[in-house]
């Protein structure tokens, strides 16, 4: 009778860590933040952190355009061409197949594109592979529904102007304390404590 060896219990090796800069596209000053996540988040990790930091809630369409493939939650109603291919499972370092830089598109009516650009890869952490941290940003991200680029531009320039006659109407809409110039790191990192990647 042959004698049964035990395996060895799988030890998964942590992942290294990518540090992306996240940039909103055609907005000026620049809207931007700097993260560090592991490489083996999924795409679908990857959305709720990239709206955590943005201080977005999640409530629209959005879609990755990596390496001329582009990922999402395939939806038949919104999907009029090729569907993208399902974010659930896809790692970030397996869509990024060595590319240093991708797209996410947040709201199809509003377009906010993000251009993402990998900065740096660092060494496993082992407090860092299961969360995500933001290391520094600026600006304070456009409120959602403000109707994209364009949108914003008609914002910012309504609630600087309190002779606008808008001003009091978006002061409303958006609140008193929005103030364009504002980024609070610990805010955007306590967002991230509670998420799980």
């Amino acid at each position: 009778m042959s004698t049964v060896v035990p395996l060895k219990p799988r030890t998964r090796k942590p992942a290294d860590l990518l540090q992306l800069r996240i940039e909103l596209a055609e907005i000026k000053p620049a809207i931007w933040r700097r993260i560090v996540v592991p490489e083996s988040i999924t795409l679908a990790r990857l959305h709720h952190v990239i709206q955590c930091v943005m201080g977005w809630h999640g409530g629209h369409l959005h879609e990755f355009e990596i390496a001329g493939e582009r990922y999402g939650v395939p939806d038949p109603e919104f999907d009029w061409g090729d569907p993208p291919r399902s974010e659930q499972r896809i790692q970030l370092k397996t869509a990024l197949a060595g590319m240093k830089s991708f797209k996410y598109l947040y709201d199809f009516g509003d377009h906010w594109e993000h251009r993402i650009k990998v900065e740096k890869r660092h060494p496993p952490d082992p407090i860092l592979s299961a969360c995500a941290l933001c290391l520094t940003g600026a600006n304070a991200a456009p409120p959602e529904d403000v109707g994209g680029a364009p949108g914003y531009a008609d914002f910012l320039e309504a609630i600087l102007d309190p002779d606008h006659p808008e001003h009091h109407a978006m002061r409303a809409w958006c609140g008193e304390d929005f103030e364009p110039g504002h980024f609070d790191l610990s805010a955007v990192n306590e967002r991230l404590e509670r998420l799980r990647v």
